[in-house]
């Protein structure tokens, strides 16, 4: 069993088709948790996915209910990107049943899902710089969890 990734509510198409490109070419499963503030599978994901859109393993679910209803029932551990904690990504320890969830690009998680997750890492940035690009910001976190996790 393989981590996979999760985005939570995606704004921006061309992330989202980054975002499956990687995850196919390192055999990792995403979730896509809706809805999504574009067209899935539009010009500008395709553009930026590419082929490897066709071969990607993803699920998309309706709502965060039914996502998190699916993490409860496979028992995986979710662990949440955010600003909104001190614990470097690079000092958490990944399991390969883990899902790695991404919040949306405008406005991440809303709180009372920040809460309800447990596990939050974060990646340390310089004072006063408020974040970086969603598939920037899922490359490091994935490459972290691939190196630690052969």
């Amino acid at each position: 069993m393989k981590f996979s990734l999760a985005l939570f509510e995606p704004d921006i198409p061309q992330n989202t088709g980054t975002i499956l490109r990687m995850a196919d070419c390192l055999d990792l499963h995403v979730d896509i948790i809706e809805p999504c503030g574009f067209i899935f599978g539009g010009v500008h994901m395709r553009r930026a996915g590419m082929d490897y859109l066709n071969t990607a393993s993803y699920t998309i679910h309706a709502n965060f209910e039914e996502f998190y209803k699916y993490v409860l029932d496979s028992k995986k551990r979710l662990i949440l990107a955010t600003t909104k904690t001190d614990l470097n990504y690079t000092d958490f320890a990944f399991k390969a049943s883990d899902i790695i969830m991404f919040g949306k690009e405008s406005k991440g998680v809303p709180a009372e899902i920040h809460d309800l997750i447990k596990n939050k890492i974060t990646i340390k940035m310089q004072e006063g710089k408020r974040s970086l690009n969603l598939a920037v910001s899922t490359a490091m976190i994935t490459g972290e969890a691939v190196r630690q996790l052969g």
